[in-house]
């Protein structure tokens, strides 16, 4: 994502995507794949921190940071445009979170809820 996405797809998810949200289920329009935020949105709820790295082949490499899903920074990367292409999130998770640290449950749930997703996604292991 360029700088301008990262700020359009990820800074307004506090703010305008759960007020859509509630104001389509109001109304009965809901397909909630890919809209509203949703998805990103709940990073926050077991994550105390959200880093998201990401280079677009129109722009340079930007880092969006956020402690909580009010508010947010976006900065330059300092360490330059190191990935050439694509986009990484980094959840620093709650306390009571941790088991969210087991490969095998987040590559569980990842294959359960992207199944229909039509770009791949890759989940590093570290031991």
């Amino acid at each position: 994502m360029t700088r301008a996405e990262l700020i359009q797809n990820l800074g307004t998810v506090a703010k305008s995507g759960t007020t859509n949200y509630l104001s389509a289920l109001k109304e009965g329009k809901i397909n909630l794949i890919g809209q509203f935020g949703v998805g990103f949105y709940s990073t926050f709820l077991v994550g105390r921190k959200v880093v998201v790295i990401s280079k677009s082949n129109q722009d340079d490499q930007y880092i969006w940071i956020s402690e909580n899903a009010a508010s947010y920074t976006v900065e330059k990367d300092p360490e330059g445009n190191t990935l050439g292409r694509g986009t990484i999130v980094r959840i620093y998770l709650k306390e009571d979170a941790l088991e969210f640290l087991s490969h095998k449950k987040v590559s569980k749930i990842v294959k359960r809820y992207s199944e229909f997703i039509d770009f791949p996604i890759y989940i590093n292991n570290k031991k």
